[in-house]
């Protein structure tokens, strides 16, 4: 992976940050704007989007948590940061990002919003993009993420 592939957006990837922040607000007003269904498919995709919700807002907080002193809202780790592979970790690279993909289909469904599904999908390619910025910082300090990486799937556990 070249080192320059993606920006850094700042010299902790500050600009990151700001654009998952305008995703998620975006997201998050698409699903107010109104239900572009009704009846038994709205029930439905109210009670799967929530467990969605729960699901990835679990997954997110497990995240944190495994990373400890190690959390940074920014996609460049501190400098006196260890690799995680525990917990969540051991599952899924990027918890906190999955799990906010997951909630924001389930926000999408709940809410029955096109616009709101259509947002998590430019999640899920913003999420990839930031991650792979974020792994060659991991890489240029972690001697072992080379191997982390080789054995533990990307965003989404055992498919990607």
């Amino acid at each position: 992976m070249a080192r320059r592939s993606l920006p850094d957006l700042g010299p902790r990837g500050e600009g990151w940050v700001v654009i998952q922040i305008a995703l998620f607000a975006l997201i998050a007003a698409a699903g107010a704007i109104g239900p572009a269904w009704g009846g038994t498919v709205r029930v439905v995709g109210v009670v799967v989007g929530v467990v969605l919700m729960v699901a990835g807002a679990t997954l997110g907080l497990r995240g944190i948590v495994d990373l400890r002193e190690n959390l940074t809202p920014f996609p460049k780790p501190m400098p006196k940061a260890r690799l995680v592979e525990t917990g969540s970790y051991g599952l899924v690279r990027h918890p906190i990002y999955c799990g906010g993909i997951v909630a924001a289909v389930g926000w999408g469904l709940a809410t029955a919003s096109p616009p709101a599904l259509i947002g998590a999908g430019v999640l899920l390619v913003f999420f990839d993009l930031k991650s792979r910025r974020e792994e060659v910082w991991l890489a240029e300090q972690f001697t072992d993420y080379e191997a982390y990486r080789s054995r533990t799937r990307k965003l989404v556990p055992w498919v990607y």
